[in-house]
């Protein structure tokens, strides 16, 4: 599994950038392998993350290629103040159940915590 991390300053958002954000989400939950996303706001800079989950990184290439996110690409500047993309493969998923998470089914993924050392990280 894969993360695409999209964290942004934004400027003023105007109803272009409304109808453009919408054809992205709705695009994103239709393709196959999408797994779901979080949206997180730092009060204390202003901004914003949105975190998004698939199943592989050709799921996530679907949703990068489309034409809809190619427009954004090109026209963020009108709507943001700065942005950082950061794409990452997922190594474990694990939690207790009690709340509502994308990978909350991704279970098979390692549920147990491991020791960094069984990851060949030194710890």
């Amino acid at each position: 599994m894969f993360t695409a991390t999209f964290t942004f300053a934004k400027r003023q958002f105007d109803d272009a950038f409304q109808a453009l954000d919408q054809v992205i989400a709705a695009t994103a939950k239709s393709l196959p392998g999408y797994l779901g996303e979080e949206s997180w706001e730092n009060p204390a800079t202003g901004l914003i993350s949105n975190v998004y989950y698939w199943e592989s990184m050709e799921a996530l290439r679907a949703l990068i290629e489309h034409p809809a996110h190619q427009v954004a690409k090109r026209e963020q500047s009108r709507w943001l103040a700065g942005y950082q993309v950061v794409i990452a493969q997922v190594v474990r998923s694990y939690g207790d159940g009690s709340i509502d998470h994308p990978l909350a089914q991704a279970g098979s993924m390692n549920p147990q915590p491991r020791r960094l050392s069984d990851l060949g990280i030194a710890g």
